[in-house]
């Protein structure tokens, strides 16, 4: 009888005069054992399953092999895995921890959806499905938080910010932008912070040509995002935070009609420079007398050509001091409807700059950018995704409290707890899932497990 020959590979190294040899002869593992944590959240948020109601299947019934469910799981499951791309799957395909994650039996269960069969799913999405989607993202974290803080949110800040999404083909919509130097689309995120606490939820993005303005669709995200949030929590305060590209006419009037606090970044321009000048004066003393970075606070009424009233402008004169360098005068400006002091009100708007986090993980921690459909909706497709993968990863976190995992990244988050070894049995009554011993993330790993569901 025939055997099967299992290619081996033989180091040069020989510890105790032994040959070190690897075999790839371990049937029915995985490197992604720990995604069973991610599962158990998405069981309770019910996410993946609500997301695909909002998709129209219009393939034949009986040629259907992958249900809608089956190929959202498998998009969002692997992208929180690491696997960004649809070809990925090839190499994916009889994963046993990726079928678990489809709810298929993982020894026995059918292989996973091919390339082509993701591609053209992601290519089938129309508009109206994308903003089902969008809202039911928006809709499950802000029910979630709802629960947890049982409706007793006293301030919910949100805070909108652009970020760019190079391209590198002909994908749709794509321009270049002057700013970032590329050509690119613009996607705007949103985020929303409960009372005092430091986690930034995310609750929606948006994908954007290259060529958009700062404020484009900025009123209707916001618009949406006040109305489900005062549903959730109708005592709460709301405050709005942006950045200096969403300065605009209407964008102030919207705020003040919608009755929200807001603080708002404006670039400088010669009239501000002009009233911020003697407070300037006076932080080139205090630097000169210290010698070090100073700033001081102020503040003017002012309105732009185009304002029809005056408002409230914060000024930050700052002189910054760097050894072996002239000094630099760097004033800023910040819109705001808010009554506190001067300094109390920059230092509220400094607390936006955690948002870059939540880029900086969405992007090298998920990577949404990649986005190289050719259309345009297949690309915001993507984003979604990403998103509902991004969603668990914070949820995964929350539940992390008291850990040493409580404040980590995306990637660390993947690395300690998703990416473990594992060996999978199955049998009448149970499958058992066979982890290393010696896991060197073990306790923490546990502890998560148990927040998130399982028992002991």
């Amino acid at each position: 009888m025939a055997t099967t020959c299992i290619p081996q590979i033989t180091f040069g190294f020989e510890p105790k005069g032994k040959p070190v040899v690897a075999a790839f002869d371990v049937p029915h593992a995985s490197v992604d054992g720990g995604a069973v944590l991610l599962k158990s959240l998405d069981t309770q948020l019910q996410l993946t399953k609500r997301l695909a109601g909002c998709l129209v299947d219009q393939r034949q019934p009986g040629k259907v092999q992958h249900q809608t469910l089956e190929l959202v799981r498998q998009r969002v499951f692997g992208l929180a895995c690491g696997y960004a791309d649809c070809n990925d799957a090839e190499r994916l395909a009889d994963d046993v921890i990726h079928k678990l994650l489809l709810d298929r039996d993982p020894i026995a269960g059918r292989a996973l959806a091919s390339q082509p069969t993701l591609s053209r799913f992601e290519n089938a999405v129309g508009w109206q499905q994308l903003r089902d989607m969008a809202h039911v993202l928006a809709d499950t974290v802000i029910e979630t938080q709802r629960r947890r803080l049982k409706g007793r949110a006293t301030r919910i800040t949100i805070d909108l910010d652009p970020t760019d999404d190079p391209t590198h083909g002909q994908q749709e919509f794509t321009f270049f932008n002057g700013h970032y130097d590329t050509w690119c689309y613009l996607p705007i995120v949103a985020t929303v912070t409960f009372n005092d606490e430091p986690e930034q939820f995310a609750v929606a993005s948006v994908l954007r040509p290259g060529n958009a303005p700062a404020t484009r669709g900025a009123r209707g995200i916001l618009r949406r995002l006040l109305a489900k949030l005062r549903d959730a929590f109708p005592k709460a305060t709301f405050r709005v935070r942006l950045d200096g590209g969403f300065a605009h006419p209407k964008l102030f009037a919207f705020l003040e009609q919608q009755q929200v606090e807001y603080v708002v970044a404006m670039a400088c321009n010669a009239r501000l420079e002009k009233r911020a000048r003697r407070l300037m004066g006076k932080a080139r003393m205090l630097s000169k007398a210290i010698g070090q970075t100073a700033h001081l606070y102020g503040e003017t009424r002012y309105a732009a050509r185009k304002w029809k009233r005056k408002r409230r402008v914060i000024i930050k004169a700052e002189v910054v001091r760097h050894p072996g360098r002239d000094p630099k005068n760097n004033p800023r400006f910040v819109v705001t409807n808010l009554p506190d002091d001067p300094e109390t009100v920059y230092q509220l708007y400094c607390g936006r700059g955690d948002v870059e986090n939540r880029l900086k993980e969405l992007h090298h921690g998920l990577e949404m950018d990649r986005t190289s459909c050719e259309h345009f909706l297949a690309n915001q497709f993507r984003v979604l995704l990403t998103l509902a993968a991004y969603v668990l990863f914070q949820e995964l976190r929350r539940r992390a409290v008291g850990t040493a995992c409580a404040h980590a990244q995306v990637t660390t988050l993947r690395e300690r707890l998703v990416k473990v070894a594992v060996w999978v049995q199955s049998s009448v009554r149970r499958i058992v899932l066979h982890f290393p011993t010696t896991f060197p993330w073990l306790p923490t790993w546990r502890r998560i497990a148990r927040a998130v569901g399982a028992t002991t």
